[in-house]
């Protein structure tokens, strides 16, 4: 099973914006998907901490209420959507891994647990793995993964895999030249796959996050 990066199906749909997570899952894939809290507490699909790569203005995500951000993003035709946005367009169809960026309160992750209850196919990823152990913690059967980037080294990989409730692996492509991460026992993702040749290459015995095929 392969997942779409942010909903970057091709170049003329940009990360993170809902026709492009609605084209995804058009063409039969699940996404991946960053999340950010807003001052408000709304959760949104968004990869920076900012809004200065894409909007230009340097105001952080957490200290804006979500009208606010509507406002802004709206103006550059880049609306910023809700995850119940989201989670409503995949008619709990498709596979949504819910990337966690920032560090979450345990308030906030309650929060999280209860509106993704309904949608099954929701998994909870981050690299500050301390949301997903706390995530554990509230709801023991929540469905997670760990994310790592070199220069994590595979032995440090290997030791976190002694808590058996992880489900998934969430790794940088550089992992998948190494045999002893192939051979672990868990179901594993690479990001981010972002050419045809690479994607043909991996495709057939990996899952991978992918973009722009």
């Amino acid at each position: 099973m392969h997942l779409i990066h942010r909903g970057i199906v091709n170049k003329r749909f940009k990360e993170n914006l809902l026709k492009s997570f609605k084209e995804s899952f058009k063409k039969g894939y699940g996404i991946e998907t960053d999340i950010h809290a807003t001052k408000d507490s709304e959760f949104v699909c968004f990869h920076d901490f900012t809004l200065k790569r894409i909007f230009k203005k340097n105001l952080s995500i957490k200290n804006l209420n979500y009208s606010k951000i509507n406002e802004i993003s709206s103006k550059f035709n880049k609306p910023i959507p809700l995850l119940k946005d989201l989670l409503n367009s995949s008619k709990n169809k498709y596979p949504l891994f819910i990337e966690i960026k920032p560090k979450f309160s345990k308030s906030l992750l309650k929060k999280l647990l209860k509106e993704t209850a309904k949608f099954t196919k929701s998994v909870f990823i981050s690299f500050k793995h301390e949301n997903i152990y706390n995530l554990q913690k509230i709801k023991k059967n929540t469905k997670i993964g760990l994310s790592f980037s070199p220069p994590t080294s595979i032995k440090k990989i290997t030791q976190k895999l002694n808590n058996k409730n992880i489900n998934y692996l969430i790794l940088d492509k550089s992992y998948l030249k190494s045999r002893s991460i192939q051979n672990l026992k868990i179901k594993k993702y690479y990001y981010t796959i972002k050419s045809k040749s690479e994607f043909n290459k991996y495709n057939k015995n990996n899952n991978l996050i992918f973009e722009n095929l």
